[in-house]
């Protein structure tokens, strides 16, 4: 150890003794404390909480960190019984014969000690409340600053504030390497939190690493899938001081996203033609300038298979004329030459002749029919107007506006008004765009830059594309999550995704994501398999968070930490009720 570090060791040590001491570890025949656990009694009128963070005394003037859990009160009664007795067999309700001996204890989980020695805490060492340089020891943050000052790069992301008991304050940060790459990536965020939670965190965490890390070097894509919530998120809106402070204590600064980096992709409606707005709620409030998106068949070959994600195929019969279709089309064969339009494809041949479905190669007519009645109620029946025989001027295509992305830009693409097969249109025509730039399947159109280093697309409804069971688990769209879920991170493309119920998300989805953040979840849910990674206390805690307290797990993280944080500073749309 260098003098240096002598000299930061003994001032620390001073620092701590001059602080007060709120219990005394405690081990007992029954309750023995370990390398991983131990408890302690709290001095009378001490209050602590579940999540606050604790430093103890430990050999070699070490100091170890623990997060608690849980806090149970003791008594020297024998049983409830011997409770009920001492009030007078239940008649006193004033003060007890026989006063009881009691006090609080807290139980403990090890996080971290300063000297990695992880020998069981000893019985009556001393407790304090954690300052935050103890607190990001704790969690690994501290080796977080080390390898900035060696590598010289932003390494820490704020994620929000820990708030203590103690009125102790500390902010939780993010290892960079484990939400963007190379080291892990992907964050999802569940939980019934209430209006816009956690839309509101992913947009806060979205920002923060924007204004932490080189966002010239960061592409952003959200998809709007709830009323008009992200269609302003250029504009700012009035801030009361304790937000401010929230988000300067951070290091942050409260503003809207930069109105010449965000481009609104809307999509195009059945009115639009003749309205020039828009199909998004509150039409008369869009977003200025934007573009409208929309699909004509030759520009939608490729994605066809898309359109039956949620169709049960256990033959693959609809796969393989969908196949002969996308494959006829793309390469304009001899009979398909003729179908342009969507009109054309449900009337016309090769796929029918005077309204009977006809035989393709192997597949039977009665395949092609169910194909023939499936696509017109998507594309005519029950359409939002996004499906048109021609692209016009005035429209274009989701394929189109990715190809063209840059680094340190915003696009935001609105699916909120769009039918379920057409938002699934949606989002992996986005996948499938960006995976096939990043892996190099596809060439770069109409973008002289390099792309970016790194591209964060973030969806809300998550287990609409990606449910853990059901026919629709083998569905074209699943896989495209699944490939940027597990390869994504080594071509750069990383998802930030969100839903309300952890457990109706695929596994190898959710299983990929190295950072998880959850919101107030009911009992019930939390008996899931899917929760199997959180302590048992910890997961009852999560039935009674509070609105803008979240429970963030990471992988720095020995434990998950309970973190509030500040809502956008952009305006969200209408209020609605």
């Amino acid at each position: 150890m260098t003098k240096k570090d002598q000299e930061h060791t003994q001032d620390h040590r001073e620092q701590v003794q001059q602080r007060p001491v709120i219990g005394r570890a405690s081990a007992t025949e029954r309750s023995p404390t370990s390398a991983e656990r131990f408890t302690f009694w709290l001095r009378p009128g001490e209050r602590v909480n579940p999540f606050d963070i604790v430093e103890v005394e430990h050999f070699d003037g070490s100091t170890t960190y623990g997060l608690v859990t849980n806090i149970h009160h003791l008594t020297d009664a024998a049983s409830h019984l011997s409770n009920y007795i001492s009030n007078d067999f239940g008649e006193s309700v004033d003060e007890p014969n026989t006063p009881r001996q009691g006090t609080n204890v807290a139980e403990v989980a090890v996080l971290a000690n300063s000297k990695d020695i992880y020998m069981p805490i000893q019985s009556e060492a001393r407790v304090r409340f954690a300052t935050e340089e103890g607190i990001h020891i704790a969690l690994g943050i501290d080796s977080m600053k080390e390898k900035e000052q060696r590598t010289g790069k932003t390494i820490r992301v704020p994620a929000g504030l820990i708030r203590m008991s103690n009125g102790e304050e500390a902010v939780a940060y993010l290892d960079v390497e484990y939400v963007l790459g190379p080291e892990a990536a992907h964050v999802n965020i569940s939980g019934i939190s209430g209006l816009a939670t956690k839309t509101s965190y992913a947009m806060f965490l979205i920002q923060s690493i924007l204004q932490t890390i080189d966002s010239e070097n960061i592409a952003t894509i959200l998809l709007n899938v709830k009323y008009d919530d992200l269609l302003h998120i250029h504009e700012a809106r009035p801030l009361e001081p304790e937000e401010h402070e929230i988000w300067e204590r951070m290091g942050l600064h409260p503003e809207p996203f930069p109105e010449d980096r965000v481009h609104y992709l809307l999509p195009w409606g059945k009115h639009s033609n003749v309205t020039g707005r828009p199909n998004i709620f509150n039409p008369d409030d869009a977003p200025y300038p934007h573009q409208m998106y929309a699909y004509a068949l030759r520009e939608t070959a490729s994605k066809l298979d898309l359109l039956f994600s949620h169709v049960p195929d256990p033959w693959d019969t609809l796969g393989a004329l969908i196949g002969e279709i996308s494959n006829g089309l793309l390469n304009n064969e001899p009979k398909w030459r003729e179908i342009q339009t969507w009109d054309d494809l449900l009337t016309k041949k090769p796929l029918m002749d005077q309204g009977v479905p006809q035989k393709i190669g192997n597949i039977a007519a009665s395949s092609v029919g169910r194909f023939i009645r499936i696509l017109r109620r998507i594309v005519k029946t029950r359409q939002s107007g996004i499906f048109v025989d021609q692209l016009s001027t005035r429209m274009t295509t989701i394929e189109q506006e990715i190809s063209k992305i840059r680094g340190g830009h915003i696009y935001v693409v609105d699916i909120a008004k769009l039918t379920d097969d057409e938002q699934t249109l949606v989002f992996g025509d986005i996948l499938r765009t960006l995976y096939g730039l990043y892996s190099g399947e596809a060439l770069l159109e109409d973008n002289e830059e390099e792309l970016p280093d790194k591209v964060i697309v973030f969806v809300d409804e998550l287990n609409k594309y990606a449910p853990a069971r059901g026919e629709a688990a083998k569905s074209p769209i699943l896989e495209q999550v699944l490939d940027i879920s597990e390869r994504g991170r080594s071509f750069g493309i990383v998802l930030f995704s969100a839903q309300q119920f952890l457990s109706a998300v695929h596994p190898r989805v959710t299983g990929n994501a190295a950072t998880k953040v959850l919101g107030r979840t009911d009992s019930a849910e939390l008996s899931e398999g899917s929760y199997r990674f959180l302590d048992k206390d910890i997961k009852m805690h999560l039935t009674r968070l509070e609105k803008g307290e979240l429970i963030l797990s990471h992988p720095i993280y020995r434990q998950p930490v309970k973190i509030r944080f500040p809502r956008p500073a952009y305006r969200q749309g209408r209020i609605r009720a």
